[in-house]
């Protein structure tokens, strides 16, 4: 990771924490392709609405008791390692936080939230298996790919390679599924293999008849012997059976036979379950999700559309919108057909038209455009938490407008019978995957074209009402962030009684004898350029670090390589031992103290070998950074020259 990302993304983990109500509030942290997900003990410690304003998060939100906060693709990777590593928890698995956080779910956030992990594990197949399959019904449409010997053959594998995906998803689910309950993957391989053997009957053949099956008596109950092929829901409820059946036998067998015996008894048992009761219960399932979308289609018409994709986006609100992956890939195995995908696809970009218009109504508020252009870029690809959350939802009017659009969008998804070939990709990328019997991407093109007009027209009507001027915007914010802090009043009121009011002068003295240099000397452009704020830098004789002032230690890193500390007048800052030292997991550095010590100015706070540090190949220069300095307070650092515990290096003047 580039050093100016990771300082900047340092001082993001030390003010999410504070936020979240520190370190001891935080039982997990993980991260989905948008998120930052954590697990906390008490919600109501964390101040949410403060969480919006921390640099570069685009939202924040509460969904299956975790908080989420939204950094966008890419980005919140890189979030999550530096914060993970601030708190402790970056060997923590995502089961584990599956774990905290499915204690603090209801019984039915948890079925849909376990759904929604055994389809993300595998999506990358599933997506590759939908454009190939856009892919191939592209190029079949060209006379040059039917007529070329070299074209057509190229075609035709790329259909047998889509084919063939979509062909083995139910063993793709159920090794997912099994993994995602705790089995060992291999043996939801082997369930996987035994329903889609070639020994049993294709499934498709037999249900038209052209295929003979053979029917077993089994304690007087008839099994026909006949494969699974589309079967997601029975291997999505296999791949759960033969977790539990791993984990139980692994259990009760003895461990001198256990290698052998368990795994015989879980493929035993559960072929046994797969062909009396989880398959005919499945197939009962299946045939009951998809008869119930036929019969929407064919009864509820248009309003049964318009209805659906007016209201999916509110559904991705809740973090519930992974299960329609399921539903539409039993869809596309009964059906062949898709009809759900596009009426999300038109959801989605009829959110990106309310994103402009909200844009175009304050197209003078740089800090709008900065958070409206790349959560409109965002949508464009399918995902829209980015322009939910950041933009939609915290303003209310333009999510209604966005819903508008997207029910004017599944109107036309009606009327030209527009369906999908796959699932998993939507909006731009989406395109691939349209069916293209009867003008099937012009009536995509369409479909968004209107999707994303409806948005933009009705979120600029209702912003005429329902708008607020930024400055109620922002008095609104204030009082929602003090509805947040209620609970905790008497708490900070102790604290201000303990933190006293800034004199004109504030002192800041040596915290490392050496030689005191500008900030814009030390050789690393994040502390240089004043990324994280303005300060002081030392270069160190000795490897000591003491209190520059009288204060409190808000948090030693793990690396111990940094310090976050508070002066008793409240101002804040962080001593940052050397460049890139964060690497050296804490090696050659020793903490002499721990978060919320109250310390005296020139106390002992961290020690480090500067020798086997430099050695290492690492510059050990130990910069002050005053990280959140209110308006009317400026800082004066001292003139380059020697430092010691008896000479300020830093005084903050008081306007």
């Amino acid at each position: 990771m580039d050093a100016n990302k990771r300082q900047r993304y340092e001082k993001i983990s030390i003010e999410l924490t504070r936020l979240a109500g520190g370190r001891e509030n935080i039982q997990g942290v993980a991260h989905c392709a948008t998120r930052l997900r954590i697990v906390l003990q008490d919600n109501d410690k964390a101040d949410l609405k403060a969480m919006e304003d921390v640099d570069l998060a685009k939202g924040v939100f509460v969904a299956g008791d975790q908080v989420q906060i939204i950094f966008g693709a890419g980005l919140v990777n890189d979030v999550y390692e530096v914060f993970a590593e601030h708190n402790n928890m970056k060997n923590m698995s995502l089961s584990d936080l599956k774990t905290v956080a499915n204690k603090k779910m209801n019984p039915l956030q948890r079925i849909i939230k376990a759904l929604s992990d055994v389809f993300v594990d595998i999506m990358p197949g599933i997506l590759a298996a939908a454009l190939l399959t856009g892919l191939s019904g592209v190029l079949g449409n060209f006379e040059m790919v039917k007529e070329n010997e070299t074209l057509f053959g190229i075609n035709r594998l790329i259909n047998i390679s889509s084919g063939a995906i979509f062909g083995f998803l139910p063993l793709a689910v159920a090794y997912s599924a099994c993994k995602r309950f705790g089995g060992r993957p291999i043996l939801g391989i082997v369930i996987g293999c035994i329903m889609l053997s070639n020994s049993l009957a294709d499934a498709y053949a037999a249900a038209q008849g052209t295929v003979e099956v053979t029917t077993l008596h089994i304690f007087g109950m008839g099994v026909d012997l006949v494969g699974f092929q589309g079967g997601i829901i029975v291997a999505l409820l296999m791949g759960f059976v033969t977790a539990k059946l791993d984990l139980f036998f692994e259990k009760k067998v003895p461990e001198v036979i256990r290698l052998l015996v368990s795994p015989l008894l879980t493929t035993l048992v559960g072929a046994l379950l797969l062909f009396t009761v989880i398959g005919p219960v499945g197939r009962g399932l299946s045939s009951g999700i998809t008869n119930a979308l036929v019969w929407m289609t064919r009864n509820l018409g248009v309003f049964g559309y318009a209805i659906f994709s007016g209201l999916q986006q509110l559904v991705v609100i809740t973090g519930l919108h992974h299960i329609f992956g399921a539903i539409e890939a039993q869809l596309l195995a009964d059906t062949g057909r898709n009809f759900i995908n596009p009426l999300m696809s038109v959801a989605i970009i009829a959110q990106g038209g309310a994103v402009l218009a909200y844009l175009v109504r304050h197209r003078k508020n740089v800090k709008v455009r900065e958070l409206c252009i790349p959560s409109f870029i965002s949508v464009l690809f399918g995902i829209t938490e980015p322009a939910l959350f950041g933009i939609n939802l915290r303003y209310r009017f333009p999510i209604i407008g966005g819903c508008i659009g997207g029910a004017l969008g599944g109107i036309v998804v009606y009327l030209s019978n527009l369906a999908a070939l796959g699932f998993g990709t939507t909006v731009v990328p989406g395109i691939a995957l349209a069916d293209p019997a009867g003008n099937g991407y012009v009536n995509y093109i369409i479909a968004h074209g209107v999707a994303i007009a409806g948005g933009f027209i009705m979120t600029l009507i209702l912003g005429k009402f329902m708008d607020q001027s930024q400055e109620e915007a922002s008095q609104t914010a204030t009082a929602a962030s003090a509805a947040v802090k209620a609970d905790t009043f008497a708490e900070e009121a102790e604290d201000a009684e303990n933190t006293q009011e800034a004199p004109q002068e504030e002192l800041f003295f040596g915290y490392a004898q050496g030689r005191v240099i500008p900030m814009e000397e030390v050789k690393d452009e994040t502390f240089a350029n004043k990324v994280l704020g303005d300060g002081v830098a030392v270069i160190p004789d000795a490897g000591e670090v003491y209190a520059p002032a009288d204060g409190t230690v808000i948090s030693v890193f793990d690396t111990r390589h940094a310090v976050c500390f508070a002066s008793k007048y409240g101002t804040e800052i962080l001593i940052h031992i050397g460049v890139d030292t964060v690497n050296l997991q804490g090696k050659y550095f020793e903490a002499h103290v721990k978060d919320g010590d109250v310390v005296k100015k020139g106390q002992l706070l961290v020690s480090f070998d500067k020798e086997q540090i430099e050695k290492a190949g690492y510059d050990t220069v130990i910069p002050m950074i005053f990280t959140d300095l209110e308006d009317g307070r400026r800082l004066e650092p001292s003139a380059p020259g020697r430092a010691g515990t008896d000479a300020p290096v830093a005084v903050i003047h008081k306007a």
